[in-house]
């Protein structure tokens, strides 16, 4: 059997994309490597606690926003139930020992940090317009601008997250609380465009919603649609080679197991870094694979996830950002620096949730603080591993206790996950959070385009576009608009 299309990964975008293109009647398949589909959006559970590993929360979820429309379109409503954050304080940041809440809305964000900022009120209004011009200036909102290299015309790809921020305010502490999100995108000073944190500021801003009771629902709501429309999805399918024809297109791709599967398309929505290593093919240029090979990657991280003892901790119906010792939001990761900043965010279980029953405590950590490691299998990794990781979750718990007194008290077990954690079940290079690292010095080079230099092969995935739920998707859309054209999707989308 010849396939249309063959997904390589089993993550949101190849997901989205296989939706896609089953949607516009074309026979895919997508192949996953592990066990559960998702990537980021899978999920596990320890001691009845079910936990997700990626997604956390979505923005721009109400009815008449970017997301709503996407997951409408996506057929996502019915089969995803969600839970909206506190309006008054969707993210909660905690500086130094000050704490500052951030609403949703724009109107709402300005006067939830105007109380803490007398006579800022102006710079707050200057930066939520700024915030709002650069995203509806951008690809992901306007999808008619996709194609080419739109993406690359973007001012804001040019000057830094924190460049952005000093334009509007001088005050230092309120450049610090407007990038309190810089870990939702791995910022560095410096480098990170101003692009890359305003599409995400403004998507969280207009409203702010966790999935109950596990991402992994996404993955199920996608997986039965592509069936539905006559697609097919396969697990435990490790893709080990990208076999190429004389003329150098794809023709098939070769499965550890040794089966040969035969399509006219493409789409890896694996790292490009992992594809090219997959494909033997000649008319690759080593320069490319050579570019490909040097983009820098974002940071990774430590999490703990936390299970509570029954009816002990309140729920928190807010994010917690937390920066101690002065840190910069934006300052680049370094060990001494491990439990500086962490994030905090309770699992939703149920609508209306009164206690919680885990949460995830997430910092920076280097994949080089755990790369002798490397290698070793999850569970098996030796004394010296669990000795490391161990000394490390008491020094996030150590901090917590300082910002929640006493609840470290309630917390009846913990599992630990390091960056060699993260690339096993992501696939991503040396752990990366949030894939390629965007940089405002040569935009060009950490850009990748969904077309490939092999006609019929196609990348998609948070190396695209941008990362996270709302990037991945349009990135999606992009990758498939290569195949069925553009017009066909805004279409569908927009009824």
């Amino acid at each position: 059997m010849k396939f249309d299309v063959v997904v390589v990964g089993g993550g949101l975008g190849g997901l989205v994309s296989a939706y896609i293109l089953s949607k516009n009647g074309l026979g895919v398949l997508v192949l996953e490597k592990n066990r559960q589909l998702g990537g980021c959006l899978q999920t596990f559970t320890r001691g009845g606690v079910k936990f997700d590993t990626g997604i956390h929360y979505i923005g721009s979820l109400e009815p008449g926003q970017l997301m709503h429309q996407f997951f409408t379109y996506l057929n996502l409503l019915d089969d995803v139930p969600l839970s909206r954050l506190d309006s008054n304080a969707y993210d909660i940041v905690m500086l130094n020992g000050k704490t500052y809440s951030l609403a949703s809305g724009y109107d709402g964000f300005v006067q939830s940090l105007a109380g803490g900022f007398p006579g800022q009120a102006a710079d707050l209004r200057r930066y939520v317009q700024k915030i709002q011009q650069i995203a509806n200036a951008s690809p992901l909102y306007n999808l008619s601008k996709l194609g080419g290299t739109t993406f690359l015309q973007s001012e804001a790809l040019s000057y830094s997250a924190d460049e952005l921020v000093a334009s509007v305010t001088a005050n230092g502490t309120l450049q610090s609380v407007l990038l309190d999100n810089a870990p939702l995108y791995a910022g560095v000073r410096g480098i990170t465009p101003a692009y890359t944190h305003a599409i995400i500021a403004n998507s969280y801003m207009q409203s702010a919603f966790r999935v109950v009771n596990g991402s992994d629902v996404i993955a199920q709501s996608l997986r039965s649609s592509i069936q539905r429309h006559g697609g097919m999805v396969r697990t435990n399918a490790q893709v080990n080679e990208f076999v190429c024809a004389a003329d150098g297109r794809v023709e098939a791709v070769l499965l550890s197991s040794g089966e040969r599967i035969e399509g006219q398309r493409f789409i890896s929505n694996i790292h490009p870094y992992e594809t090219l290593v997959r494909l033997k093919n000649s008319h690759i240029r080593n320069a490319y694979r050579e570019r490909i090979a040097q983009l820098p990657s974002t940071i990774s991280c430590m999490v703990l996830y936390l299970r509570f003892k029954p009816n002990a901790v309140p729920y928190l119906n807010s994010n917690l950002f937390c920066y101690f010792d002065n840190i910069d939001p934006l300052q680049p990761y370094s060990p001494e620096h491990f439990g500086h900043s962490f994030m905090f965010m309770h699992q939703c279980s149920e609508i209306n949730q009164r206690y919680a029953l885990g949460a995830s405590l997430i910092a920076y950590m280097d994949y080089a603080e755990v790369q002798q490691w490397a290698g070793t299998a999850v569970g098996h990794r030796g004394a010296g591993y669990a000795e490391f990781m161990e000394q490390r979750a008491q020094v996030l718990l150590q901090r917590l206790e300082e910002v929640i007194p006493g609840i470290t008290a309630q917390i009846e077990g913990y599992d630990i996950s390091s960056p060699l954690t993260y690339q096993n079940y992501t696939a991503t290079r040396r752990g990366a959070m949030y894939g390629v690292l965007r940089d405002k010095r040569s935009p060009l080079q950490s850009f990748i385009s969904p077309r490939t230099k092999i006609p019929n092969l196609f990348f998609t995935g948070q190396n695209i576009q941008a990362h996270g739920v709302l990037g991945v998707i349009v990135g999606a859309i992009h990758t498939c608009s290569e195949i069925i054209g553009l017009s066909s999707i805004i279409e569908r989308i927009g009824r």
